[in-house]
């Protein structure tokens, strides 16, 4: 940080300030889009993975073709450049302000090809050309102050990325309608343009000289200081992803959490691009320790200790960030190469998010990106001068003594104590320990250590069994104790089902006889006759399948493939084959398929898609609730459950049912432990109608100690609506 200072002390001071607040506000701006544009699109489009895929990909091709375009105008005299990039700064206004395109998708287009199409032609040029500013600035004021380090400023670029991460959730999310957002950002691109007008005035008229070019040709990068470029870029940015799939799924699935690695990547530029960061130094000279301890616990997918184990997640990810990319700082070429420098991390990044959010998923049951990213980094770690020198003989029998070792201590020669296991790993360490400053070498240990801590068994469970399966939502482990069978999604219980002869159709976990969703299904005959037609949102192991009875007309909806998938096994879980075969399941976001869905078809409708720790906002907006209204009868019922660890969704919902006249009552049951059937928590559900003879009816038919109790909307609370809505005044107290 001081060096970034001293450097660009030399410079006039309002020129200085005006180069550093024009970086800073569109890296601001650019971060602050990319989760607006998302809240704006999710009641439109979804959250199927293909929606967000695909927005990633045009994000990542519209920032790469930003840093292209940096780099290409760099040819031009200075004058040139600014006189361009303002004209098409002035275009792109046109497109303000910032929203998405009215254009609905047509049901016979895929959305792999449709959003693409809609984002580029809602946001794109908006995007293209505010995620050029922060090399383009860069080169700048290295024109217009050449004694000036100009890639310091990339700190304040990064600072900037870092303030709109955290203003959107933290400011504008909560405060602030949609539509509010959209005229705001649009007022703030018009200051950055007029920033970007005074940076241009700065620039002097004429073009490189002679000895300029001259200079620039001699020290031209190659094609492998390109891909050390490319490689150094890579492995942080596929890091993000891994650890905030490990973080979200594995260990704590509590909101806003992906906000924390995100923040730690962005700010590690701050430090790494800083040559006198006391920090940068230290991380830097510990990296190869930060990987044979936290990068062991979290690379291996054991969870001894919670905290532990999100430490060294966030420990390992940031020593990664701060040590690769300070590499990276340290390899930065002259400044004629500067764009060409941002291109190549650009492109870096966009191989990293490819690998993590699409390739790994697609490729991998379990979360084995994340040891490859840690081994890869490994192989990346800047050498030493004060390494060990070992001899080929040492090198060789290192390796076969650590993958050795790590058989032993994973089980594969017998079971081993959890004690001797320790003792194992301890030598791999001490032998990674002897052989840093040897990349090939050492990356060898850091993968022996965790093959030796749980990898070799995780292993043998992909390639011998069919207990997990991954898709783009997520990992899904089929775990069996004496008794049942429990169906995960990370850490979150998606289905339990009960082993015992004579109980394998007993509803259990959240579901269970006395719940509010057990009760409402066994009132549905009393209800709504022999012939209630009754739809599920949220598929899970089927387990409300064995609710059904016959000449009810049953329908689910499932947004995750993989489930339908595991739920239609009757090797796993026989709740639908057992006690409905052939119930239909539509698979997509619930949301957009109940809007196809015919008016009144549905006497019950449950929605059951957030009993896991992340909440699908657009399905408790009250347009979302108005489509449900729309699907259910006059006397309809809907379900909502709202099980949840860290936030309390029963403000939201009775605010949205005393604005929209529907009576709400909720049932917060926990079934007594001394059951033999128990199995799972306490369930909290909560019930709509418009009709105040159902919710009678409802309550005369619901036994057990936990009634029906009312609901009445908070005092100051709004419901939420797509165009508003947080989940900040929800969170639990800890």
């Amino acid at each position: 940080m001081a060096t970034a200072a001293a450097n660009i002390a030399r410079t006039d001071a309002a020129p200085r300030l005006l180069f550093i607040a024009t970086i800073f506000t569109g890296s601001f701006l650019l971060f602050l889009m990319q989760p607006m544009i998302a809240r704006m699109a999710l009641p439109r489009l979804g959250g199927a993975p293909a929606v967000w895929n695909s927005a990633m990909l045009v994000y990542q091709a519209l920032l790469l073709g930003g840093y292209a375009y940096a780099h290409v105008i760099g040819r031009l005299t200075p004058r040139r450049q600014a006189a361009l990039h303002l004209i098409l700064f002035l275009c792109a206004t046109l497109w303000l302000p910032l929203g998405l395109g009215s254009a609905t998708m047509p049901t016979y287009i895929s959305p792999i090809l449709w959003v693409p199409w809609l984002l580029l032609a809602s946001i794109g040029p908006l995007f293209f050309i505010v995620s050029a500013q922060a090399p383009l600035i860069q080169r700048w004021i290295a024109i217009h102050s050449p004694d000036t380090n100009p890639y310091t400023l990339y700190i304040a670029s990064n600072l900037g990325s870092f303030g709109g991460l955290l203003a959107y959730p933290l400011l504008v999310e909560p405060l602030i309608p949609i539509a509010s957002q959209s005229v705001l950002w649009s007022a703030a691109y018009g200051v950055l343009l007029v920033l970007m007008a005074g940076c241009a005035l700065l620039l002097p008229s004429r073009g490189t000289t002679a000895k300029d070019a001259s200079a620039e040709a001699s020290s031209r990068p190659s094609a492998m200081q390109r891909l050390q470029w490319i490689a150094l870029a890579a492995v942080p940015s596929g890091m993000i992803l891994a650890t905030t799939s490990h973080l979200t799924t594995d260990l704590v699935a509590m909101p806003l959490i992906w906000v924390i690695p995100l923040g730690l990547y962005l700010l590690s530029f701050s430090f790494a691009f800083s040559t006198e960061s006391r920090l940068t130094r230290l991380l830097t000279r510990y990296f190869p320790l930060i990987l044979i301890i936290a990068g062991t616990i979290a690379g291996s997918g054991k969870v001894f200790n919670l905290w532990s184990s999100v430490a060294a997640d966030l420990v390992l990810l940031f020593g990664t960030a701060v040590t690769l990319h300070h590499a990276l700082y340290r390899m930065r070429p002259p400044v004629a190469h500067l764009t060409d420098f941002y291109l190549c991390m650009s492109a870096g990044g966009v191989v990293g998010g490819l690998f993590g959010a699409l390739i790994a998923p697609a490729l991998f049951d379990a979360l084995y990106e994340f040891p490859i990213l840690i081994v890869a980094a490994a192989l990346l770690i800047p050498v030493r001068s004060d390494a060990t020198a070992l001899t080929p003989l040492h090198r060789r029998w290192s390796v076969i003594a650590a993958f050795l070792l790590s058989m032993w201590a994973g089980g594969l020669f017998g079971p081993q104590s959890d004690v001797m296991m320790a003792l194992l790993l301890v030598v791999i360490a001490f032998l990674a320990r002897w052989t840093i400053g040897h990349r090939v070498v050492f990356s060898v240990m850091i993968a022996a250590l965790m093959l030796g801590l749980g990898g070799w068994s995780s292993i043998i469970m992909s390639l011998t069994g069919d207990v997990r399966s991954r898709s783009y939502f997520g990992i899904y482990t089929v775990a069996d104790t004496k008794d049942a069978r429990t169906l995960y999604h990370g850490t979150t219980i998606h289905g339990i089902q009960l082993l015992t002869p004579g109980l394998q159709t007993y509803p259990t976990s959240y579901y269970g006889p006395l719940s509010g969703v057990g009760v409402s299904l066994r009132a549905a005959p009393k209800l709504y006759g022999a012939h209630a037609r009754i739809g599920v949102v949220g598929l899970g192991t089927g387990t409300l399948a064995c609710y059904a009875r016959s000449g009810q007309s049953w329908r689910f909806y499932e947004i995750d493939p993989e489930v339908a998938r595991i739920a239609r096994d009757s090797s796993k879980f026989s709740f639908l084959s057992r006690c409905l075969p052939d119930a239909p399941v539509e698979i997509g976001d619930a949301r957009l398929t109940l809007a196809r869905a015919p008016r009144q078809s549905a006497d019950m409708l449950v929605i059951d898609a957030f009993s896991s720790d992340a909440i699908p906002m657009h399905l408790l907006t009250r347009e979302a609730i108005a489509s449900y209204g729309r699907v259910l009868a006059a006397d309809g019922l809907l379900l909502f459950h709202i099980s949840n660890r860290y936030i309390d969704l029963k403000p939201v919902l009775s605010a949205a049912a005393s604005a929209d006249g529907w009576h709400a009552v909720y049932r917060d049951y926990e079934p007594p432990k001394k059951d033999a059937r128990y199995y799972g928590g306490r369930s909290v559900w909560i019930a709509f109608t418009r009709s105040s003879e159902t919710l009678l009816q409802l309550k005369s038919h619901s036994p057990g100690p936990n009634a029906w109790s009312a609901m009445s909307a908070p005092s100051g609370f709004s419901p939420w609506t797509d165009d508003y809505g947080s989940i900040l005044p929800l969170l639990r107290k800890p």
